[in-house]
């Protein structure tokens, strides 16, 4: 029934985002029309946590190796929060232009599978 997940993240310097997603994470991407690209990621999870605040929604880049993946993006000029271990998996945000920030994370926990 559902296919992928289409995300979007809001940005007041989208052209320096698009920068880092395309040479930072090298991710490939099509033109969806004037210039505008759409992003391919790697498979996505979803997972859903209580609040008693207002809901809100995050989002967080996933790797194999925290310490390798943020030693290459810091390579691009593109600083990081300490690591830290939060038992559910490694985690550390990146900051990127004009004080926007992404989160990253090793999982500890199980994966799903993935449809191919």
């Amino acid at each position: 029934m559902i296919t992928g997940m289409h995300a979007l993240i809001y940005s007041r310097h989208p052209k320096a985002l698009q920068a880092f997603l395309s040479n930072v994470l090298e991710l490939p991407s099509v033109d969806a029309g004037e210039g505008w690209p759409i992003y391919a990621v790697p498979p996505t999870e979803l997972a859903v946590h209580p609040t008693e605040g207002k809901p809100e929604h995050e989002l967080f880049l996933i790797c194999d190796d925290i310490e390798k993946t943020v030693a290459k993006i810091t390579e691009h000029g593109i600083k990081s929060t300490p690591i830290e271990d939060r038992g559910w998996g490694l985690v550390t945000t990146l900051e990127l232009a004009a004080g926007e920030s992404i989160g990253l994370y090793e999982p500890h926990h199980p994966r799903p599978p993935h449809k191919t």
